[in-house]
């Protein structure tokens, strides 16, 4: 099915129209709290602002007063987006109903059911939604810390960091080695680090045709690992190398004082180095305590709602929840899960089984685009795959074209339901 702008408003809003049933309210309007003002949040917060008309108090905390989109930052990469579209202010959200508190959450206590603010705050709830995207496991590469962020930027928290990779690419000297450490599994936005592959190749084809790119990967195999070799051979041929776990891909040691790259013992200069590190969920999730072991946070397939503490639900990168994978496309996705399941609980409207989608698009050259998705419903055990596409290798460049203009209509409309 192809996507554009006007399908996704219209099933998302359909959708919030069909669930708006009256609410049951109590002697005092009800507290949510949503901490983290991305795809899952501000989704989340608007969406049960919306359609609880007002039953419903809904305060949203998030440390910056505008939000940088991950999704479609290697676009900017590449030179076929400006910085400033990825930019989106919280004004149409805090019109909707929202309180939009610019501030950032440093503790939660779920015994008194309060958020501590990093300015001294202290927000009660009655129901507390994290959606704090992704943190970096420190360690994961060694040799390298958050502290080295500014000069082998990871770029994986969109903002500063993807302005600054992108000058480093452009200052690249000629015939310079550009590197880049890719993540285990799992991490955000899967395709994301071959995407950007991408778009770094396509800058350096037009300005640096002679300069190399190595990818240093400690998986042996990636999302659309076909498509993008198949483009990359297209568009760029002998440009970019990767490097598996097979040759070394996975014993990987930086050294930023020197832009220096050792594997497997084999010492590389390079030019530029971007490192996206192991990951885990944001900070405040594992302050929260609702994450496992494992770094992320566990919920129920059904709702998003934490296993740790029912009063508690986690949405997007930070939740371990099955096969969705991290995107932007998937916390907007369970957002509306449990937007739509806090609203139930608080005030007694209807609540909807639980049905999920993603789809996740990459650039690979101009109008070269690709996509995989699937939709999902949850089992007891997980939230599961029921069905999927992907793009083909061998495609024609019409339909690849169609492809690229599909995800310009999803970004708009995602962004619209997102932000009002």
């Amino acid at each position: 099915m192809r996507l554009n702008r006007r399908l996704f408003m219209g099933t998302t809003l359909s959708a919030g129209a069909a669930l708006a049933a009256p609410a049951v309210l109590g002697q005092g309007k009800p507290r949510v709290v949503v901490i983290g003002g991305g795809a899952g949040g501000a989704t989340a917060a608007r969406y049960l602002a919306a359609d609880s008309a007002g039953a419903i108090e809904v305060t949203l905390v998030e440390a910056n007063p505008v939000y940088t989109t991950c999704f479609f930052s290697n676009l900017y990469l590449g030179g076929f987006h400006a910085f400033e579209d990825l930019q989106h202010g919280y004004e149409r959200l805090a019109a909707g109903g929202v309180t939009v508190v610019n501030d950032l959450a440093t503790g939660v206590d779920r015994d008194a059911r309060t958020v501590t603010l990093a300015g001294g705050q202290v927000l009660p709830w009655d129901r507390l939604v994290l959606s704090p995207g992704i943190d970096f496991a420190e360690g994961a590469v060694p040799g390298w810390s958050t502290a080295d962020a500014e000069v082998m930027p990871h770029a994986y928290k969109a903002g500063p960091q993807t302005q600054l990779l992108k000058a480093q690419v452009e200052a690249m000297p000629q015939g310079g080695v550009f590197a880049m450490v890719a993540p285990p599994n799992p991490y955000r936005c899967p395709p994301g680090p071959y995407e950007r592959i991408s778009m770094v190749a396509h800058v350096l084809k037009g300005r640096n045709p002679t300069a190399k790119i190595m990818v240093l990967d400690p998986k042996e195999n990636f999302s659309k690992k076909a498509l993008f070799e198949e483009g990359w051979g297209r568009h760029y041929p002998g440009m970019v190398e990767w490097i598996g776990p097979d040759f070394g891909g996975g014993k990987v040691e930086v050294r930023p004082a020197t832009m220096e790259v050792v594997v497997d013992g084999e010492v590389t200069k390079v030019d530029c180095c971007n490192v996206i590190p192991g990951q885990r969920a944001g900070a405040i999730a594992a302050a929260a305590g609702v994450t496992a072991d494992s770094g992320w946070a566990p919920v129920e397939p059904d709702s998003m709602r934490s296993k740790a503490d029912g009063n508690v639900w986690v949405l997007g990168d930070a939740s371990a929840q099955g096969d969705m994978p991290k995107s932007g496309f998937s916390a907007n996705s369970q957002a509306k899960v449990a937007a739509m399941a806090i609203r139930g609980e608080l005030t007694g409207s209807r609540v909807f089984p639980a049905r999920y989608t993603n789809t996740c698009w990459s650039l690979i050259a101009p109008e070269d685009g690709v996509k995989v998705g699937a939709a999902y419903e949850p089992t007891p055990e997980k939230i599961a795959s029921v069905s999927s596409f992907i793009s083909q290798t061998g495609e024609d460049a019409a339909l690849r074209r169609a492809t690229y203009e599909e995800s310009l209509g999803w970004y708009a409309g995602i962004t619209a339901d997102m932000f009002g």
